[in-house]
């Protein structure tokens, strides 16, 4: 390893995952990711989800301008080794970043097997390893990020119709209702190649918060609390799916909040 460097940080990996660097900037943490191998994990990890962050971070995006994009990529080395058939993992996330990704994606993405990314990745609990994930996108809102008015109820039910078709659930504004804190989107999102719903909420005191729920196998679990990215979860799982309530709000708000939520979940 090159201890000449500098670790980056998640929120480096994230920005360069996402072209949002420099050249500069990501020609470092391109040498970083073929020199240390726990970046290139950390990297991998991060590039993971197949999160739509275009459209999740749509208040806070602008497209960039072109010629500036194409300085940036003339400035990046190019990878000498070939590039294998498939994509990189992190490259069907980009693709939700529309035009930005567009223009970066051939210049930034990392080769494969520089990376590693051939090596597989799993966790021993597939739900830890979902709301690990989440917990590193959620972190990333703001109370600007989920600005602007409350949906209308009729609005707010066109929103989850989506959801309910592909994981299978009746999801009604009332169903997911939190007490005092306000509705703002629901999204049909994607992780490991599984729809994942999210709908978002705004809370006046601690900011953004969210419910997800994905498809899941591993039966029946009761409710529990962690702590992820200064973020409390509540989490939980029947016959069909798992879910977990995510945000700021101390420890014994949230399990009142998931207790209320899952009661009208199940109904």
């Amino acid at each position: 390893m090159n201890t000449k460097h500098t670790i980056p940080s998640d929120e480096d990996l994230t920005a360069f995952i996402d072209g949002e660097l420099t050249a500069e900037e990501a020609a470092r943490i391109q040498t970083m990711v073929e020199e240390d191998e726990s970046t290139a994990e950390r990297l991998e990890f991060l590039a993971r989800a197949s999160l739509p962050f275009k459209q999740a971070f749509a208040p806070l995006l602008s497209e960039a301008p072109r010629e500036k994009l194409e300085t940036m990529l003339a400035a990046i080395p190019a990878q000498p080794s070939a590039r294998p058939a498939s994509a990189p993992a992190f490259a069907s996330r980009r693709r939700f970043l529309g035009a930005l990704a567009a223009s970066l994606v051939a210049g930034i993405a990392i080769d494969r097997a520089v990376i590693g990314i051939g090596r597989s990745f799993s966790a021993k609990d597939e739900n830890s390893e979902w709301r690990a994930v989440v917990a590193d996108y959620i972190s990333l809102y703001t109370p600007e990020t989920l600005a602007g008015p409350v949906p209308a109820r009729e609005d707010q039910a066109a929103q989850l119709g989506p959801l309910d078709e592909k994981l299978g659930l009746s999801l009604s504004p009332e169903a997911v209702s939190l007490p005092g804190i306000d509705f703002k989107r629901a999204l049909l999102l994607q992780y490991d190649g599984k729809a994942l719903a999210q709908v978002a909420y705004l809370d006046p005191e601690t900011g953004p918060m969210a419910l997800c729920i994905v498809k899941s196998d591993a039966g029946p679990k009761a409710p529990d609390l962690e702590s992820r990215k200064g973020l409390n979860v509540i989490y939980w799982s029947n016959e069909t799916h798992a879910f977990m309530l995510i945000g700021r709000i101390p420890v014994d708000r949230m399990k009142e909040l998931g207790e209320d939520v899952r009661r009208r979940l199940s109904a």
